[in-house]
């Protein structure tokens, strides 16, 4: 029985590198986390969130109507959801305008976080199906893209927001002049 003991942690240890090398041979070297960036805003039309439930669908592109916004892509069941939301509280606070996306998440747990933490969106969209995360070419919530007037996504930040200025850098990215073309 000792002897079986004595060798649990090198059993335990070749177990861990099995399973680092497996997560290693699937994991995709080519996956690009700011494959959007320079990108236009992808046409998904999603339902959008009403407080009486009414049905409304609205174009994610056509979202900022030409104006600079964030899109932050968040879940009620999202822990660091929760963490970065008084920074959005902020921001909104500020007048920058985000639309929020609510990944794989049901319309009555939206409305009850947001009742419970504050709304700082301008509008909510519900991605119950993931299809915008999918077109986004997100890894996970939350995540929040700087968009440009044009429609152009200037800046990405994965994970949760916590620092002020990670906000700062989106709002500068997403509202500093397009590059003007060469002739």
């Amino acid at each position: 029985m000792s002897r079986w003991l004595a060798l649990l942690p090198l059993v335990v240890l070749v177990a861990l590198a099995v399973l680092f090398i497996g997560w290693s041979l699937k994991r995709d070297p080519d996956v690009k986390p700011d494959a959007m960036v320079g990108q236009p805003v992808p046409e998904t039309v999603l339902p959008l969130l009403t407080a009486d439930g009414a049905p409304a669908m609205l174009d994610l592109k056509t979202a900022g109507r030409g104006r600079p916004m964030l899109i932050n892509v968040f879940a009620s069941w999202c822990a660091p959801c929760r963490a970065e939301h008084p920074l959005l509280m902020q921001a909104r606070a500020d007048g920058v305008a985000i639309v929020g996306v609510a990944y794989k998440d049901r319309p009555e747990d939206t409305r009850a976080f947001l009742t419970e933490l504050g709304d700082p969106f301008a509008l909510v969209l519900v991605d119950a199906e993931g299809d915008a995360g999918l077109d986004l070419g997100i890894t996970g919530a939350p995540e929040t893209f700087a968009v440009n007037a044009t429609g152009t996504v200037v800046a990405k930040h994965a994970g949760a927001l916590t620092d002020p200025a990670d906000v700062d850098r989106l709002v500068r990215a997403m509202t500093a002049p397009a590059p003007q073309a060469r002739r």
